[in-house]
């Protein structure tokens, strides 16, 4: 039988990818001492959330749980494990859509935009490095669902794959760009306000004749919804290829 530390082995991947979904698949066993990976975990997130990544330690996370530190090295092997285990299951569950009604569209939106509210309540997650293709069950269950929500299109399987690599990526994005909001408790629009007089002051017309026209318009003193601009001009290019797909004209 493969034990939790030698999941990874072998595979050039994390071992924390094995410990989520040794989780995923046993009802957890916690020790005598009453420590489990979830509760660790649990308790490590709620301190992210409250002092933010740079404030963790596994030090803070054992006192909180009224354990010393050694004990949580007996169920996570480091700090940066505990981060990769903290990522996936602060994703959470994704929403339930309505893929009978046949409404992709309306149903990528709704997962976006749930989406884009895990990062809300979890800005430490944007810290935490991510790269290639996922394969935590955290973040799996996420792309399932965006799949299925594109099931009743014509896509190719492999285009469906890509559609929500780019819609991952768009959130993500926009989550990092918008970062300074929730750091700095203040609205997007008086971010963007800000940055627009910060702009003023440094961007001359002559060097920047392109941003200055943006400056004279006012751009950057209204207070639009731009995730939704571009999440609306994502869904417009996938509209396309689908009804190319299914044979009919695209929308003019």
């Amino acid at each position: 039988m493969t034990t939790d530390k030698e999941t990874g082995k072998g595979t050039g991947l994390p071992n924390s990818i094995g410990v989520l979904w040794e989780l995923r698949n046993r009802e957890q066993r916690t020790a005598r001492t009453g420590l489990s990976v979830e509760r660790i975990v649990t308790a490590a997130i709620e301190s992210a959330d409250t002092d933010g990544l740079a404030g963790l330690s596994m030090s803070r996370v054992a006192k909180s749980l009224d354990f010393g530190t050694m004990s949580l090295y007996r169920h996570v092997s480091s700090k940066d494990e505990l981060r990769q285990l903290m990522l996936d299951m602060a994703y959470g569950t994704p929403p339930r859509i309505d893929t009978e009604a046949g409404d992709w569209r309306a149903g990528l939106e709704q997962w976006a935009r749930a989406f884009q509210e895990v990062f809300r309540r979890h800005p430490w997650m944007l810290e935490i490095s991510v790269s290639g293709p996922p394969l935590e069950p955290g973040q799996l269950s996420w792309l399932e669902c965006g799949l299925r929500t594109l099931g009743g299109t014509s896509l190719r399987p492999d285009e469906k794959l890509s559609v929500m690599m780019l819609m991952i990526g768009y959130v993500r994005n926009y989550a990092q760009l918008s970062l300074g909001v929730v750091a700095e408790d203040i609205s997007e629009a008086d971010l963007m306000a800000n940055y627009g007089r910060t702009l003023a002051k440094y961007a001359d017309p002559v060097s920047f004749p392109a941003l200055a026209e943006l400056l004279e318009a006012g751009v950057f003193e209204k207070s639009e919804d731009d995730f939704t601009f571009g999440l609306q001009r994502v869904l417009d290019g996938v509209e396309v290829l689908a009804r190319i797909r299914k044979g009919e004209k695209p929308l003019s």
